[in-house]
């Protein structure tokens, strides 16, 4: 049996990646547990445990269960940690100190035997501009948002807690995951999946930014896909490099229009409607705009490759009616 927790299960990322455990033979005999503060009435079925992530209590607790996969999802999203600073380090940092110092106090309690893998999920805003075309493996991370810098400093501890043998961890660089089902949260980034998924819908949207803006993206199902590919990925290969750019597909927000244009006419495209917002646009613009993941994709790791295909699969997997 290989124990599984997931951090955030209440959350979408989290729910899918629950439904990708629950469906596919990935893990042996998995025991799946979802930790978070609520979870949707109709959600997957599986354990549900409700609590405080940034409780050291409830680290310990968590820990004591020994989980052979930890995904860490849990986090304060970009323009609430942007807004909220304490919340933001209480939540997106120290959190997972402590529940690495729990993981570390099991590991040692077992006589090294306990080494669980741990999945955290960062985020392209690990790094600041100015930026080149394209942001290789080995662009410095230089955040300038506090969101960022939260997450910068979880990578490190993961690297360094992995060093130090207590954990088998790896940190994945998720770009703007789009598009989100459900109501639209507080990110920053909650924009780009609005103007597709609202007039989807068949209610307006608005869009804060000017259409040029360009940002990387892949779709809920490849953000689960990611999750468990990393679960069972052999780190030995990332040498030491525990953080990952991972893959998406770069393209503008008039692209994204256009695509939307292509699969569903212009109609649909006609309930976007600029409302410029300048503290969207002053975190976006912070933000890399293309990567060139090389060593994520030499290491199984895959997205969409167009907008239009990204689309297809919120009609597919989430567009009710």
């Amino acid at each position: 049996m290989t124990k599984i927790l997931i951090l955030g299960g209440g959350g979408m990322i989290g729910q899918k990646l629950a439904r990708r455990i629950v469906d596919h033979d990935i893990f042996p005999a998995a025991d799946v547990t979802l930790f978070d503060r609520a979870f949707p009435p109709a959600g997957v079925p599986a354990k549900t445990v409700v609590g405080d992530i940034s409780d050291p209590a409830t680290a310990r607790m968590l820990a004591a269960e020994r989980p052979d996969v930890v995904f860490h999802l849990a986090a304060v999203v970009s323009g609430q940690a942007e807004t909220e600073f304490e919340l933001g380090w209480n939540v997106n940092m120290m959190a997972i100190w402590h529940l690495l110092s729990a993981l570390r106090s099991e590991h040692l309690a077992s006589g090294s035997s306990y080494r669980p893998r741990l999945v955290f999920t960062s985020s392209i805003a690990v790094f600041g501009g100015p930026y080149p075309d394209k942001i290789g493996d080995d662009f410095l991370s230089a955040p300038q948002t506090s969101y960022g810098a939260q997450k910068a400093a979880c990578e490190m501890m993961v690297g360094d807690f992995s060093r130090k043998g207590f954990i088998d961890g790896l940190s994945l660089r998720l770009p703007t995951i789009c598009v989100r089902p459900g109501k639209a949260n507080a990110a920053a980034s909650s924009f780009f999946s609005g103007i597709i998924r609202e007039p989807l819908n068949g209610v307006e949207a608005v869009l804060p930014v000017a259409d040029t803006v360009r940002n990387v993206h892949a779709s809920p199902r490849a953000a689960a896909r990611f999750l468990t590919h990393a679960a069972k990925l052999d780190t030995d290969l990332l040498e030491g490099r525990r953080a990952l750019n991972l893959p998406g597909f770069s393209c503008t927000v008039a692209e994204q229009i256009e695509a939307l244009r292509r699969v569903a006419g212009q109609d649909v495209v006609d309930l976007v409607k600029h409302v410029p917002d300048p503290a969207i646009m002053a975190i976006v613009n912070t933000w890399p705009q293309d990567f060139a993941p090389d060593r994520a994709l030499s290491l199984g790791f895959e997205a969409e490759s167009s907008f239009d295909e990204i689309i297809r699969v919120y009609i597919e997997d989430d567009l009710t009616g």
